[in-house]
């Protein structure tokens, strides 16, 4: 299963980057290129444990639907968003936030995916679906960062 890994140290305290992390509307703020758009479920706040969202999306050229699932919630250190419903043969999202000092966060994105279409999926895997995925989850996290140390 592919795994994606990106960490990013943020000047901003640990409960600012959760909240940032799971907002609704940060989310669609920082996906802004791909037009997305929580289209059902939780649309708008802060998304708790056992709530859902629906996505709407373009990516690779393509329209997407993605609904995941708060599967777990430990305030303000972690959270996982699970695919219960998308285009992935399997999606776990893990944010994970570790207090540096007072005013410094290391928050670190773990994405564990399978990708569709069996073989014909692993091969478009090592051409390029983890490649954009990396692009755009980085693209993300560098919004949070900016996003948290602006509120500062």
């Amino acid at each position: 299963m592919p795994v994606i890994e990106i960490q990013t140290e943020i000047n901003s305290n640990i409960k600012t980057c959760f909240d940032l992390a799971r907002d609704i509307e940060v989310h669609q703020e920082s996906l802004k290129i791909s037009g997305e758009k929580a289209i059902a479920g939780k649309i708008s706040g802060l998304i708790e444990y056992g709530e859902w969202v629906s996505w709407e999306a373009q990516h690779l050229g393509f329209v997407q639907h993605f609904t995941s699932k708060i599967t777990k919630f430990e305030p303000p250190t972690c959270f996982v968003g699970e695919m219960v419903l998308g285009v992935f043969k399997s999606f776990r999202h893990e944010h994970v936030f570790l207090e540096k000092d007072s005013n410094r966060t290391l928050m670190i994105d773990k994405y564990y995916f399978e990708p569709p279409y069996g073989v014909l999926g692993k091969v478009a895997n090592l051409l390029f679906i983890k490649r954009y995925m990396k692009k755009i989850l980085k693209m993300r996290s560098d919004f949070l960062k900016h996003k948290a140390e602006t509120l500062q």
